[in-house]
């Protein structure tokens, strides 16, 4: 599943392709896929442009451009969840952003020419562009919402981002205290920390030198402080390296993100510790494949 660094570069990339462009048709494909009714989903985008891309942890969001006598702002959010991916297509390139099928090629990558089976929803652009939503396991949505059901979106599901100011120190050892789940569990928790997922918090816990079965209680002031810093460390090197490839992930120019090869632990199960030399662990644990080093962790 695409973390916040993946999905920022999606953002980015996306941002310089499609912001400003007027959408002329909407295809729904997969009518789960559209959280909203058809008929209203397809009016609230067509003949109306993107105006910005923006992102909440792994949420993006496009704000749909208003057109005169319109007073409601309306954002087309999108979750690409598991299997998700999107995909932009014009005369002149073409970029995907997501779990990508097979890494040989762009057509295979995709699930084959498109639209194919996976293809749950297309958007076209007055230039020629093409936005294609493909879902092979069909998590993913996409959902039209105003200012004010956005805003509580992000209240009640998100909380601070790695890398923001809200997210601070302070901020943690109120939330930590007398917690009484393993700190992995806290971590993926996206209420607490937006953004994060099973790699970034298996690196953020390494670097930080926490056992992820650690209580989230039992925390010392001096270990949240090295947390926080492990947080915004791997994660402003993820951002940096445009993410990491596993499972084929393709970032939105395809290409595959190169932050693996800085992984210390994770996808690492039962190899040398790069610091100590022991097998690393590799375990379950709130559900997810944990990878840790039972000597250099806490």
């Amino acid at each position: 599943m695409p973390e916040l660094p993946e999905v920022e570069t999606i953002r980015r990339d996306l941002a310089e392709s499609i912001v400003g462009s007027e959408i002329v048709a909407v295809k729904i494909l997969f009518l789960k896929t559209a959280k909203n009714d058809a008929a209203f989903f397809v009016k609230a985008l067509i003949n109306h442009k993107i105006e910005d891309i923006g992102r909440t942890g792994k949420l993006l969001s496009l704000k749909i451009k208003q057109k005169k006598g319109e007073t409601e702002n309306l954002y087309l959010l999108v979750h690409l969840k598991m299997t998700g991916q999107l995909i932009l297509t014009s005369k002149s390139k073409k970029i995907v952003g997501g779990h990508s099928l097979n890494e040989h090629s762009f057509e295979s990558s995709v699930g084959g020419e498109l639209p194919n089976r996976h293809t749950r929803a297309i958007i076209e652009f007055k230039n020629g562009d093409k936005l294609f939503f493909n879902d092979l396991r069909k998590f993913g949505y996409l959902k039209i919402v105003d200012e004010l059901e956005f805003k509580k979106i992000i209240v009640a599901g998100y909380g601070p981002e790695p890398l923001s100011p809200n997210l601070s120190v302070k901020y943690l050892t109120a939330k930590l205290k007398n917690k009484k789940k393993n700190i992995k569990a806290f971590l993926l928790d996206q209420k607490m920390i937006a953004g994060l997922g099973n790699i970034y918090v298996d690196e953020s816990l390494f670097l930080a030198k926490i056992k992820p079965m650690r209580l989230a209680g039992s925390l010392k002031l001096i270990e949240i402080k090295s947390l926080y810093l492990a947080i915004n460390k791997i994660i402003k090197k993820a951002i940096a390296n445009r993410g990491t490839t596993f499972n084929n992930y393709v970032d939105s120019s395809g290409r595959k993100g190169n932050f693996s090869r800085l992984l210390s632990v994770y996808g690492r199960g039962k190899l040398p510790c790069l610091k100590c030399k022991k097998a690393l662990v590799k375990t379950k644990l709130a559900g997810r494949g944990t990878h840790y080093c039972d000597y250099c962790q806490k």
